[in-house]
């Protein structure tokens, strides 16, 4: 899916919406706001399911070992309408204690497989409520992408299913993590995280098949090798010139086999 525009590069705006344009022609205004509230709604529902788990789980630990309820309050009943000297003179107080308390533990072993179905059925629903929260965020991310879109040979399902999985949502932000399970933090903005562009852009000059990836006239600063240097068309740069360099521009000349003199 990619931004729709108009013969003058600009992008289309319709009501006041960015057009995007599907695979299959398609086309659709992106309702930033609606997404937003989309994406707030769904933290806010998988939120309320999660905390119904967590009592759910408190609950069902009450009742842990009775299995039929039904037969434990019967079983309760009984032992309260029985007179005390019933029981010694029929010589049964031990009977009526090992009902009672078999009915107790089927009553509380029944109320575990409730509360356990329960918290099966709250656990499909917070991960159903996850999994779309990671599509509207993630997939949308990879939709929207000016690096994507700009810089890289393939379009955005493909470099989704190639790095979808180096993004997470933590704490309603989006975070990549290299192949070495370390954060991806910004070099434009040192001690924070990257954005989603910077991380992805990140990814991919690390992606050993990377120049199979990259569009030709795009690749300079990417990790593209060969002559292209850090950009400035010579192979060699003088100590000013190179620290002069965005600190992408200056990787980029060293592993293109650039060289530095003073």
């Amino acid at each position: 899916m990619k931004l729709k525009l108009d013969d003058q590069g600009h992008v289309v705006v319709q009501d006041g919406k960015p057009v995007y344009v599907h695979d299959d022609g398609k086309e659709i205004a992106f309702d930033a706001a609606g997404t937003v509230a989309t994406i707030t709604r769904l933290n806010s529902e998988a939120k309320g399911h999660r905390e119904r788990a967590e009592a759910a789980e408190s609950r069902s630990k009450l009742f842990e070992g009775i299995e039929d309820a039904e037969a434990a309050r019967k079983a309760l009943e009984t032992v309260k309408n029985i007179k005390d000297g019933d029981l010694i003179a029929a010589g049964k107080v031990e009977e009526i204690k090992a009902a009672a308390k078999k009915a107790a533990e089927e009553q509380v072993e029944a109320a575990n497989k409730i509360h356990a179905a329960e918290l099966t059925r709250t656990r499909t629903e917070r991960d159903t409520l996850q999994q779309q929260l990671y599509d509207e965020r993630i997939g949308g991310s990879f939709d929207r992408s000016k690096f994507i879109a700009d810089k890289l040979a393939i379009p955005g399902d493909l470099a989704r299913a190639a790095f979808g999985k180096a993004f997470k949502i933590e704490e309603g932000k989006i975070v990549a993590y290299d192949a070495n399970g370390n954060k991806v933090f910004s070099r434009e903005r040192p001690g924070d995280l990257a954005n989603f562009d910077e991380a992805l852009e990140t990814l991919v000059e690390n992606y050993p098949h990377r120049d199979q990836i990259l569009k030709s006239s795009g690749a300079s600063g990417s990790g593209a090798s060969g002559g292209g240097g850090s950009g400035s068309g010579s192979k060699s740069l003088n100590r000013s010139a190179f620290d002069a360099l965005a600190p992408d521009k200056q990787m980029a000349h060293i592993k293109g086999g650039g060289t530095i003199s003073d």
